[in-house]
Parts: structure tokens; sequence; C-alpha cells
């Protein structure tokens, strides 16, 4: 593959991310949860609207919320950053995990200069413990990690594509 063909891509991997991102917030504030409420799927699981002002799990919140604009730029560039390592990278994984985290990025970017704070509607729940609320970037870049751990170990590599440097392997011992 050529590095163009690459970007493309890399491109529309994220392009999906974000664009699937985007749709069910927009789903969940204008139709689902218009009016807000708590929706039951499964014991552990429910529908729940939330808006993080913060980064990852509302940490920093109270900080943040005032310089949203900031936050969303930050993330543009991280976003941004990790097209380009894509493009730079030999492992197919690799490219498409960069590209997920980088399209979630960009959906979180999106959120905050259109509303200041992050769609949240996804609550995950064991009894009493309730994993902090999230949404379709969060799973983008959840996936795009795993991807990416993936990618690093040595069976990755028949998943690689044509032209990925293979691993470096310790020289056999001379006899």
């Amino acid at each position: 593959m050529t590095l163009s063909s690459n970007i493309v891509g890399i491109l529309a991997v994220s392009a999906l991310a974000a664009g699937l991102d985007q749709a069910s917030k927009w789903l969940m504030l204008t139709v689902v949860m218009d009016p807000p409420r708590v929706i039951e799927l499964a014991p552990f699981l429910n529908l729940r609207l939330g808006f993080n002002t913060g980064i990852s799990f509302g940490m920093f919140r109270d900080t943040l919320e005032r310089w949203p604009e900031v936050l969303g730029l930050f993330k543009l560039a991280v976003g941004l950053g990790l097209i380009i390592w894509a493009a730079l990278s030999r492992h197919r994984l690799e490219r498409i995990g960069l590209a997920l985290i980088a399209g979630g990025a960009f959906g979180n970017a999106l959120d905050r200069w259109r509303q200041g704070a992050v769609t949240d509607f996804l609550d995950l729940h064991w009894g009493g413990w309730h994993w902090p609320t999230f949404n379709g970037a969060d799973i983008a870049i959840t996936i795009g990690v795993m991807l990416m751990l993936f990618a690093s170990l040595p069976l990755a590599d028949r998943f690689a594509g044509p032209g990925a440097a293979p691993q470096k392997t310790e020289p056999e011992a001379s006899r």
C-alpha cells in the first residue's frame, strides 16, 4: 500500500468513528433522552444522559469547564498527531487503532466546541457501583488502544499487512 492510500483509509476510519459518535449523541439528545431520564437496557447497562466538562472520568471538571475550547483544540491537535503517526505506521492494526483513537478525539472535541462539554449516555453498573458514563467516542478510543496493544505482540505480524516491518527477534545462539 502506498502512503496516499494509507492516508485515505486512516481518514475514512477516523471520520467513521467521529461520525458514528456524533450521530449516536444526536440521537440521544434529540430523540431518546428528550426528556432526560434513565432507561434500563440490561441489569448492568442503562442509558443515562450526562455532560463531562473535564477530561477522562470527569477529572479536572471544575478547572476545565471554563475553557472548553482550549480542551477541544488540544484534542484536535492530539487527533492530528495520531493521524500523522498512523500514516507513518507500517502495521495495519496500528494504523486502524490510531485512526479510531483520533476519531474518538475528534468526536469529543466537536462536543466541546458545540456545547462546552462531552455528551455521555452509556452507564455500566454492577450493584451500587457505576463506571463513569461514556459514549461512542470512548468506545472507539478503547478499541483503538486494544488494537494498538495487540499490534505490539509478535503474533500480530500476521495482521500487519504488506510491506510491514517484521518484529525483531533475538539472534539464535551459535552452535
